[in-house]
């Protein structure tokens, strides 16, 4: 049995004891795993931090756990991991941990057992773990995501490469006679290969027979088998499963081995949470924990949502939408309310980002409430200010995208500003038409400007991969406001009282769009202040004959005739220049320069 990215999700825990119960009626052996982030989500987390979440683990007699990039959100806190420490230490189980160096941390150093044993103590992190079942001895190591360093705050724990680590575990291992491994790991499916994932773990270790995932949320309703290596060849199977997220689904996987521990039949199933009647004695535990937070979730904020506000995610499906790569009513609010808090402690400030992956739930339609708030923004950020060149703010647009149309935590929700990007280019030249709102409207935003903008803290010392902002925080360019990332939503809310945020095009997808038409007077600038374009274009001549003084940060295609000689003057063209358009003109070209080319 196997779980994943529970987050704290803990009002159907009493149904999921049920449902671990009755597998365990018909399969007294099976082992139950999770696969990491129990950590941060909901008010039960704000509240108590793991502990309830590690009662019903106990009851339930997890055999094993590993660690997900959240378990790591508060490292730094004035208290740092002492609430993970805690957590493990209050654990009737193991830990299962190949790649993370606790050696530095204070809270954790004491509780690693650096070694593959087959006698664990409870509340101890282990390289690797040996279990027996039904007389074969079966080995477990862990995994956790090294794009956690990234993504949460890990502080004084450190990441190693998860090839490298996965192969000496699985060397440890077999060197002790185990031929059935299991890797417990929070990489995530499919994720981003240039961090890890668990496709790649699968085809680049042999010796690996099942992967217990997480970190994508991904609903994998059958386990998926990898039969060829990295290199496209026949590999022995490894079997992949992963249980979607907030303890929905109880995950379900049987294998069968052949006597030199190959993999030769396979069976799994998710069950629905949902289905299940409530263990009695779970929901009497859960009693002690809801009852505190009930007030809390309850309280007015002052605001009224004219219409349910949703969080969508696309589960692996790109057509859909997303909160992780789309434009959202709510990110527009929550980017609102930030760049509303910023101007008062800075006047100057006139963008706001908040990251896709820090939005965690929806609002619902009526009273919104302090528990809503809360667990739409769990995880404590401040607010804080950066100063940024165009520049640097196109870069940063960039990475946002750079994996669209599939998702991305760093997708930027945006306030102040709006761009758009086409995900049909090569990462990192995505980004086309960038503007922002000051005083006078929006205007196209300048390269060699410098813009102070608001974000959470975490993003702004390069959380979600943000090299460009953790430069500015390392030069001291970033400001932290100290202001709770909730308290300026519920803020905002409660100023607006009426909330009724729209979809207004600040996030745009062109892939497919035909290029823009101009006419010459749209297209030309002046000498004293060129006009610049941004994206593919096409200019119709027919009404003019000089185009000039113009950048066009795309292709530039210039199509018609012109009643008089065309004159093209003065134009710096970043992509292609295509002329064959042109139709009976004569054209002379001076200081046209076309992808760092002058032609005359």
């Amino acid at each position: 049995m196997h779980t994943n990215d529970t987050h704290a999700h803990l009002d159907n825990v009493a149904k999921r004891v049920t449902a671990v119960k009755e597998v365990r009626a018909s399969k007294p052996n099976a082992l139950l795993v999770d696969a990491g982030d129990a950590f941060s989500g909901t008010l039960y987390f704000n509240e108590f931090k793991g502990q309830a979440d590690l009662e019903f683990m106990n009851l339930m007699e997890y055999d094993m756990m590993t660690f997900g990039n959240h378990e790591f959100d508060l490292g730094s806190s004035s208290e740092g991991h002492k609430a993970l420490a805690d957590f493990v230490k209050g654990a009737k189980f193991p830990f299962v941990s190949s790649n993370v160096n606790f050696d530095k941390d204070k809270n954790l150093k004491d509780l690693v057992r650096d070694t593959i044993t087959d006698s664990p103590e409870n509340g101890k992190i282990y390289n690797g773990i040996i279990k027996e079942v039904e007389g074969e001895k079966i080995g477990f190591f862990g995994l956790t995501t090294e794009e956690t360093a990234d993504i949460a705050s890990p502080v004084d724990v450190t990441f190693s490469d998860y090839i490298e680590e996965a192969e000496k575990a699985v060397a440890a291992l077999e060197a002790k006679g185990v031929n059935k491994i299991v890797a417990v790991s929070h990489l995530g499916f499919d994720d981003n290969p240039a961090y890890d994932n668990d496709i790649t773990l699968a085809s680049a270790v042999d010796g690996i027979d099942l992967i217990i995932g997480g970190h994508s949320h991904h609903e994998l309703k059958e386990p998926v088998v990898v039969t060829k290596d990295e290199n496209g060849k026949e590999k022995d199977p490894t079997v992949i499963v992963q249980a979607y997220q907030y303890g929905d689904y109880l995950g379900t996987v049987d294998v069968e081995f052949d006597k030199d521990g190959k993999v030769v039949g396979q069976a799994g199933q998710l069950i629905k949470v949902a289905d299940k009647q409530e263990d009695a004695e779970a929901a009497a535990m859960l009693e002690k924990y809801s009852s505190k937070i009930e007030e809390l979730k309850s309280t007015p904020s002052g605001g009224t949502a004219v219409e349910a506000l949703e969080n969508p995610r696309d589960k692996g499906d790109t057509t859909k939408p997303s909160v992780r790569k789309n434009e959202t009513k709510l990110g527009n609010l929550i980017t609102d309310g930030m760049l509303e808090k910023a101007k008062e402690y800075n006047k100057d400030t006139v963008i706001a980002f908040q990251n896709g992956g820090g939005i965690r739930e929806g609002i619902d339609q009526g009273e919104i409430t302090l528990g809503e708030i809360l667990t739409v923004l769990p995880f404590g950020n401040t607010l804080a200010t950066m100063k940024l060149t165009g520049a640097e703010i196109i870069e940063a647009l960039e990475h946002s995208v750079h994996l669209a149309p599939a998702e991305h935590g760093g997708f930027l929700h945006v306030s102040g500003l709006k761009y758009t990007y086409d995900s049909s280019k090569p990462a990192g030249e995505r980004v086309q038409k960038v503007q922002v709102k000051e005083a006078d409207g929006f205007t196209d935003l300048q390269p060699s400007k410098t813009y102070v903008v608001a974000t959470n803290a975490f993003t702004a010392k390069g959380g979600d991969g943000y090299t460009v902002f953790q430069k500015a925080y390392e030069e001291g360019r970033v400001t932290d406001l100290g202001l709770s990332d909730w308290e300026n939503l519920r803020d905002h809310v409660k100023n607006l009282g009426t909330v009724n945020p729209q979809i207004e095009g600040r996030v745009v997808d062109v892939a497919g769009e035909k290029p823009a038409t101009l006419t010459a007077a749209q297209f030309n600038g002046t000498a004293n202040n060129p006009k610049t374009h941004t994206g593919d274009i096409v200019v119709n001549i027919a009404d003019g004959d000089t185009l000039e003084h113009a950048i066009v940060n795309g292709t530039l295609t210039i199509k018609g005739a012109s009643n008089e000689e065309l004159t093209i003057s003065n134009i710096t063209v970043n992509g292609d220049l295509d002329l064959t358009g042109l139709t009976g003109s004569e054209f002379n070209l001076n200081a046209v320069e076309v992808s760092g080319e002058t032609l005359l």
